[in-house]
């Protein structure tokens, strides 16, 4: 029996036969819980993803996203992400960007194979410590 040209595979192990594909979430999951671990983070997402997200969490059954503020491209072998950060005041930013770009690239590669050819970081706000981290429980009381 002989295989059409370009079916073979160099590789002799069970990775090697067969096609793995990755999809956009996955990579964006792992994206976002890289980034959220990194110190000086204090949330994924600008302003109005915050505030649809805030509202879409106290719905019951509903889960906080990783995925919020976190958008990637993937191809084939590779991966494009970018982040949208909201940092605590004090923290130098551009070390945070570099300590993010570094976990989120190591994550994503070491779990999906991909090559991260870029993460782009937009910081969005800073987070001051006497800020609530959730506003809208002030009108808890007024919606019922």
């Amino acid at each position: 029996m002989t295989e059409p040209s370009g079916s073979r595979n160099s590789g002799s192990g069970p990775g090697a036969r067969g096609r793995t594909t990755i999809a956009d979430g996955v990579v964006a999951k792992i994206a976002g819980m890289a980034a959220g671990e990194v110190d000086g983070v204090h949330a994924l997402g600008g302003g109005l993803a915050r505030t649809v997200g805030a509202v879409r969490d106290r719905v019951p059954g509903g889960r906080s996203s990783v995925t919020r503020g976190v958008k990637v491209e993937v191809g084939e072998r590779q991966s494009a992400i970018d982040l949208e950060l909201v940092v605590e005041y004090g923290v130098a930013i551009d070390d945070l960007a570099g300590d993010v770009r570094q976990n989120v690239i190591t994550a994503v590669e070491r779990m999906t194979g991909l090559e991260v050819v870029e993460v782009n970081i937009a910081v969005d706000d800073v987070h001051l410590p006497d800020e609530d981290d959730d506003e809208e429980d002030s009108s808890e009381g007024r919606v019922r």
